[in-house]
C-alpha cells in the first residue's frame, strides 16, 4: 500500500455528483455535512488528479451511472485488489451496493481479472483493508464490514496470504457514519504508519509494533479534518488534505515528503479523504 502508484481508479465529480439537482437530491440520505458545490468540487479534483499524475499514475476513470450515488466518487470502497486480481465488495452502506458492478465493468475493459465476489449476509468494504504486506492484511470489523465478510475474503484470498487479521472497531458516532480501518490507519512506508491510536484496539496496535511500524500519532483536533487519511503514492511521499498543519509537520519530520490539496467540497462534506477518492490498480517495487 505504500509501493508506487502506476495505475489508479477515479470517478471525476462530473460523474459521481452530475449536477446540483442529484446533488441536492442525494447528500442529506448519504449523510454529507453539507450539499457539495459541483464547481468548486471539479476544480478540487482536477488539482488533486494532477497531483497524482506529477507521480507517474496512470489514471482509469469510472463513467458516469445513473444506478450509482454521490458517493461512487470514492472509489477505493467498492473492491480490494489482490496480487492476484479484484476482489468485488459487498457494500455495507446499502445506497453504495450498485458500485461493484461498475468496477466489474471497468476492470473487464481493462484485463483485471476478477477473484470472486463478497455476497450477502457478508459485508466488505475497500476502507476496512490494511495489507501490512503482501502475506499479511488486517481487516477491520465495522457497521461497514463483518464477520462473515471477513470470512469470505479469507476463502477467496485461499494460500495467497498467510493471515487475515480481524480487527472489531468501537461504535464511536454511530452506524451512520462511516468509521473504516482506514479512518485510523494510513500506511506511509512499510516500517512507518499515520495513525489515531484513541480508535484502535490495544492488540492491534501492540502488533504494528512488534513488526517494527512506527506509529506517527494524529492530534485529536486534526482527526475530524481527516489528517489521519493520507495517500502513499510512493515510500515517504504523500497526499493528504490541507489544514492539518501539525500532522504535517509530524510527518516531515520522520523525513515523509508531504503534498496538500484542498478537498472541502470532494472530501470533507463526504467524509473520504485523499485514500477514499482512489482505488490504486498496480503499485510497483520501489
Amino acid at each position: 500500500m505504500v509501493n508506487p502508484i502506476q495505475r489508479v481508479i477515479l470517478k471525476h465529480p462530473n460523474n459521481a455528483f452530475r449536477d446540483e439537482q442529484t446533488i441536492n437530491s442525494q447528500f442529506q440520505d448519504l449523510n454529507y455535512h453539507l450539499a457539495p458545490v459541483l464547481a468548486e468540487a471539479r476544480d478540487e479534483f482536477n488539482y488533486f488528479t494532477k497531483l497524482l499524475e506529477s507521480f507517474g499514475a496512470e489514471i482509469h476513470y469510472l463513467p458516469e451511472d445513473k444506478s450509482t450515488t454521490l458517493d461512487s466518487i470514492y472509489t477505493h470502497d467498492s473492491c480490494i485488489v489482490a496480487n492476484d486480481g479484484v476482489i468485488l465488495c459487498s457494500m455495507g452502506k446499502p445506497q453504495r451496493r450498485s458500485e461493484p458492478e461498475a468496477i466489474r465493468s471497468l476492470c473487464k475493459q481493462l484485463g483485471i481479472p476478477i477473484i470472486g465476489k463478497i455476497e450477502p449476509p457478508g459485508k466488505l468494504e475497500g476502507g476496512d483493508v490494511v495489507w501490512i504486506n503482501e502475506r499479511l492484511v488486517a481487516v477491520g470489523e465495522t457497521y461497514r464490514s463483518n464477520a462473515e465478510g471477513i470470512h469470505q475474503f479469507r476463502q477467496l484470498l485461499g494460500d495467497s496470504v498467510d493471515r487475515v487479521i480481524a480487527v472489531p472497531l468501537p461504535h464511536w458516532t454511530g452506524s451512520q457514519d462511516c468509521l473504516h480501518l482506514m479512518s485510523n490507519v494510513s500506511p506511509i512506508d512499510h516500517d512507518l504508519y499515520l495513525v489515531y491510536s484513541k480508535l484502535l484496539p490495544v492488540p492491534f496496535r501492540q502488533f504494528l509494533i512488534s513488526n517494527d511500524i512506527t506509529l506517527i500519532e494524529v492530534v485529536d483536533e486534526e482527526y475530524d479534518t481527516m489528517a489521519c487519511n493520507v495517500l502513499a503514492v510512493a515510500p515517504k511521499k504523500c497526499i493528504m488534505l490541507e489544514g492539518n498543519p501539525i500532522t504535517k509537520k509530524n510527518l516531515e519530520a520522520h523525513g515523509v515528503e508531504v503534498h496538500t490539496y484542498k478537498g472541502s467540497e470532494i472530501s470533507l462534506k463526504g467524509a473520504g479523504g485523499p485514500t477514499c477518492l482512489t482505488r490504486p490498480i498496480l503499485r510497483t517495487a520501489s
